[in-house]
């Protein structure tokens, strides 16, 4: 089982979010200026802290959007780049764009290229990609949806799949760039590298990542001293209606985000080398978590708060005991992109308050 990112081969799960299953590869996700990204942390993350006592509770999320740079770019091509696969893609024409993944969606947008992506997949949830429509079933993508809409260029990560649909859409001769999936923060101007090298829109690239980097290093002041007391967190991946309860290892793609927030990563400190292992209550007593971080869908579909503490262990953590929870929506926890310094920022908030 991998992280729950965005389009790959996994159970259907028709909300939008990941259902991971054996078979799935990895995709599959930050005082004036602290206190302004803060405030810019909390769009589109949907977080909440049910911590009595202990962390404040973050406020109510504004809308889901992206924030594109200030000047639309004008794409240098045609450009030859290196693909994650293994290939040389040439790109001509970057007019219709197809990104596979809401990661690499969102990246387009951020670029200020939104007007040339013709579709989403279903991870894309931001507003700019609303009303797009959507080229898989499920998880899973459809060649021929892909190619009714004449796409100059898809943009498609490792796990991205079925494989065969890829091939299909290679064989029509359309460019596929394959992006590798992100597991940490290193990860990020990787990416934005990569798709504003294939738009040809190099110099937008590097402006994203800059404005990407600063806040993120603007967030990361925000994280308070702890020394030896940081808090520990477990991220546990739920799907109630699909009785899927999963205890994140170290390759989850949570731990670089706990960790620049200033907590421990219980399943990476606890040795689970996978990414992602079924709940267990001798796991969950051996990780001991202070605070529980889930996907806002997720704890929906256990029945928030009142249903998670039902799940065989989670109720004898100090977690449980505390109900202290952690959310972000599913559609930008682990993008790593350029939401992460939003995605960190609350984090920090739910897990120190608002004085940290």
């Amino acid at each position: 089982m991998k992280t729950p990112r965005s389009s790959e081969p996994q159970s259907d799960d028709q909300d939008g979010a990941f259902v991971p299953t054996p078979a799935a590869s990895h995709r599959f996700p930050r005082l004036a200026v602290a206190v302004t990204a803060l405030a810019l942390a909390l769009t589109g993350c949907g977080g909440t802290a049910t911590s009595p006592g202990s962390s404040a509770p973050a406020p109510a999320a504004a809308p889901d959007r992206v924030e594109p740079l200030a000047a639309t770019p004008q794409p240098a091509l045609p450009v030859t780049v290196p693909s994650a696969d293994g290939a040389q893609v040439t790109v001509t024409s970057g007019d219709r764009v197809i990104p596979l993944t809401g990661s690499l969606n969102e990246i387009v947008h951020t670029l200020g290229l939104g007007g040339q992506v013709v579709a989403r997949d279903i991870t894309a949830t931001f507003e700019q990609a609303a009303t797009l429509p959507v080229v898989t079933r499920g998880h899973d993508v459809s060649a021929e949806s892909v190619l009714s809409l004449r796409p100059t260029l898809v943009l498609a990560e490792t796990t991205t799949g079925p494989a065969e649909a890829i091939q299909q859409i290679r064989d029509a001769g359309i460019p596929v760039l394959v992006v590798a999936p992100a597991k940490g923060l290193d990860d990020v101007p990787k990416r934005i590298d990569a798709v504003s090298a294939a738009l040809g829109v190099r110099e937008a690239g590097a402006q994203l990542n800059q404005r990407t980097a600063d806040r993120i290093a603007a967030v990361r002041k925000n994280v308070p001293a702890a020394g030896d007391k940081k808090p520990r967190v477990a991220f546990l991946y739920l799907r109630g209606t699909a009785s899927v309860y999963l205890l994140g290892g170290s390759d989850s793609g949570a731990a670089s985000l706990l960790e620049a927030a200033g907590a421990v990563d219980t399943g990476k400190e606890s040795g689970l080398g996978k990414d992602f292992t079924p709940i267990t209550s001798e796991a969950l007593a051996a990780a001991a978590p202070d605070a529980i971080l889930v996907m806002s869908k997720g704890l929906e579909s256990v029945g928030g708060v009142d249903g998670l503490v039902k799940i065989p262990g989670v109720a004898q953590t100090p977690a449980g005991m505390d109900r202290r929870v952690l959310t972000i929506d599913d559609g930008v926890l682990l993008n790593y992109g350029p939401r992460t310094d939003q995605v960190l920022a609350s984090l920090i908030t739910q897990l120190h308050g608002k004085g940290a």
